[in-house]
């Protein structure tokens, strides 16, 4: 790959201001040391527990995209995070100030909850392993496995965490994956409906090339607008997230079904797992807008 190669342009920004509940889109955010400005800033605990609820965890917690999460109002990085509002499919909704937040999210979800600003130090989930086959390296079908996440998984490794204690992020603090990735996916399965609020991914780039472009940047540099650059690392594996039904997407095992059969990678040394998409992390803040610039060197 040649120097600050071209390779499209931002054509979507989504920041989720609670872990696995709909987010935002934006035209413009700020891109920090830590990720998007507020992005992942609050999740909910499990009170039985003490896991931090996700929508991999299918079985307790099903409604999880019923709920989207957006804060009141622009979040700005010299201040404290503004309030974060909460509408429920039930058509109630609440705010992360309120006194009796944890009592509506906990009647939404059947099942006591609380809503946390950091992650606990041994920050896990149940993870639901859907049953299909060649998944997952380790052969889990149709079980739920207990899954350390943020801090907690880089501590357990015995290396570096590329996110600080009490992030909410699953292991990188920024996702990127591009059109020609969503196309090729279209493409292969016009049945199913690829679309980008699946994989709830910050970054969306609009690219040209045809296939799985962005398998190519791992251990490379993003440059983005006037200088905000990224640095890939990995390939983002799917887990069972991207087959659950959210809005008018309809649940689909064959969203991941496909991408097991069409772009399955090696990720690290953890072995080959069905991907879409790449985490990053931060090399240099800045402004994230539609439209800036996007190069790979």
């Amino acid at each position: 790959m040649t120097a600050d190669e071209s390779v499209g342009t931002v054509a979507n920004l989504w920041r989720f201001p609670v872990k696995s509940m709909l987010g935002e889109q934006l035209e413009s955010v700020e891109l920090t040391g830590r990720g998007l400005l507020g992005d992942r800033a609050y999740a909910l605990i499990d009170v039985e527990s003490g896991k931090v609820v996700s929508a991999k965890s299918v079985r307790l917690f099903p409604n999880m995209f019923g709920c989207r999460a957006a804060f009141v109002e622009p979040p700005k990085s010299d201040r404290e995070l503004p309030a974060v509002r909460i509408m429920m499919a039930d058509g109630t909704s609440t705010t992360s100030d309120s006194s009796d937040v944890d009592s509506v999210l906990s009647s939404f979800f059947g099942r006591r909850v609380t809503l946390a600003r950091a992650a606990p130090a041994d920050f896990t989930i149940d993870q639901y392993h859907p049953d299909l086959d060649d998944l997952d390296p380790q052969s889990h079908r149709d079980t739920i496995v207990e899954q350390k996440l943020g801090s907690a998984f880089f501590a357990e490794a015995g290396m570096e965490s590329p996110v600080p204690v009490g992030a909410f992020f699953d292991l990188f603090p920024i996702t990127v994956l591009s059109t020609s990735t969503l196309d090729q996916l279209n493409a292969i399965r016009p049945e199913s409906s690829f679309d980008q609020r699946r994989f709830r991914m910050n970054i969306i780039v609009d690219t040209k090339e045809d296939g799985f472009v962005e398998n190519d940047w791992v251990n490379h540099e993003v440059t983005i607008g006037d200088g905000a650059r990224l640095k890939v690392v990995l390939p983002d594996p799917r887990c069972v997230m991207p087959t659950l039904a959210q809005e008018e997407l309809p649940r689909d095992s064959d969203v991941l079904r496909t991408l097991v059969r069409h772009n399955k990678v090696q990720v690290g040394d953890s072995g080959q797992f069905p991907c879409a998409g790449v985490y990053a992390v931060v090399e240099v803040p800045g402004i994230l807008r539609l439209g800036d610039s996007v190069a790979v060197s």
